[in-house]
């Protein structure tokens, strides 16, 4: 059985290659492509925002079935198919359903220059379609494996899902679980082992409320919240540790001539320190804290009182990858024999659950090309894209092994 720990680094993936059963499994990939993309269309075409995953999920669950594996879907939502081995132990292999965009619900995929175009098609319609592609690329060609594979499309990885569905199969397979690779949009020249730590925040200010013209001098909670969010977003943001702060998105009032009741902001934060979202996160209350302070210094009714709350919507643990890891060798062996450059990257992903947890994990993407993610011009080009297949595909072998 040839695994990750065995032979030199070059021979591995090359190795493995060679037995019938696995140049089935490649051969099946490199020449069903069209198959590939058509599933990847329809399966983009089922919207899927966070928290709403189930009808994708049910299409999911029946292309893995299509593939011989008994599927289930767990309490959070997460569509699970396990394809056992000669082992208990299994490799976690796993795509997430949702997408950013909750208010869109009919999807229609265009097809422009040899570019597919529409929102999630990359992210993440092409880490499920790999899923699918690498199921029944082992279905077909009969390949039988060391350890089990647990083929997951889960719930709840973007925004405020806050890996919900990670979370659950991590807890639910942990004592049996040797590796996750997680497949998380298109290229293949990156190998994410660097788990982006981060933390989400929504801050509401509440007073009163009324009329524009006949109860001005009431505190205005939009306004409280103004003055905060432009005091924060001029605090300094080192570049080194990398970190990154975003003001997403900004809710308040009902009309142009009422004073609100209620605003609220929701706040990304970002680093690769923890000390560095400790800091900012400081900063971010402070400066809301100055700017409520300073509404209602300057409102002529002054015995009205804005009031602020702070609601946690999610933290994403860090986490890293170690360089001598059986995993990290796995994607390199099979980047080598499939002659593709990558490097590592640090990105938040589903991959840090388990990271963060000391259980070997990596992201990778599933071949192509995309661009524009989390935008309505999201865009994704299939050429290339087997190289991605059989990289996924040459990963897990590696990891699972691979029984004559």
């Amino acid at each position: 059985m040839v695994t990750a720990a065995t032979k030199s680094l070059p021979e591995r993936a090359a190795q493995l290659a060679a037995q019938p059963p696995v140049r089935r499994a490649l051969d099946w990939l490199e020449q069903n492509t069209d198959w590939v993309t058509e599933q990847h269309i329809r399966i983009v075409e089922i919207p899927a925002p966070t928290f709403q995953e189930a009808e994708r999920g049910r299409y999911l669950a029946g292309l893995l079935a299509a593939c011989g594996i008994q599927v289930h879907t767990d309490a959070v939502g997460n569509v699970i198919g396990e394809r056992p081995g000669q082992s208990e132990e299994i490799v976690l292999l796993t795509a997430h359903l949702d997408t950013v965009f909750d208010e869109i619900h009919e999807i229609r995929v265009q097809q422009k220059g040899g570019r597919l175009y529409a929102p999630g098609i990359t992210d993440n319609g092409t880490g499920l379609a790999t899923l699918v592609a690498v199921a029944r690329a082992l279905h077909e060609a009969g390949v039988r494996t060391g350890r089990s594979v647990v083929f997951a499309a889960n719930v709840g990885e973007e925004g405020e899902g806050n890996l919900l569905g990670m979370r659950q199969l991590v807890q639910t397979y942990r004592p049996r679980l040797h590796a996750v690779i997680s497949i998380d949009g298109a290229a293949t020249d990156h190998i994410i082992s660097k788990a982006l730590a981060s933390k989400r925040l929504e801050l509401s200010v509440r007073g009163p409320g009324g009329h524009s013209w006949s109860d001005f001098g009431l505190p205005n909670p939009i306004h409280a919240l103004a003055r905060g969010v432009a005091r924060f977003v001029r605090v300094p943001v080192p570049e080194q540790p990398r970190t990154s702060i975003n003001v997403g998105e900004i809710r308040g009032g009902t009309s142009v001539n009422s004073i609100p009741a209620h605003a609220s902001v929701k706040v990304d934060i970002r680093s690769e320190s923890p000390a560095e979202i400790e800091r900012l996160e400081r900063a971010l209350r402070e400066a809301i804290q100055a700017g409520v302070a300073e509404e209602m210094a300057q409102a002529r009714v002054k015995e009205v009182r804005l009031t602020i709350e702070v609601r946690e919507l999610g933290v994403r643990p860090g986490g890293e990858l170690p360089e001598d890891s059986p995993l990290l060798a796995a994607v390199r062996s099979a980047d080598q024999f499939l002659g593709n450059r990558s490097r590592l990257e640090r990105s938040s992903t589903d991959a840090n659950v388990p990271l963060a947890l000391g259980i070997p994990a990596v992201t990778l993407g599933g071949g192509g090309q995309g661009g524009g993610a989390h935008s309505l011009q999201e865009w994704y080009d299939p050429t290339d894209r087997a190289r991605g297949l059989q990289r996924v595909l040459l990963t897990l072998l590696l990891m699972t092994g691979v029984l004559p």
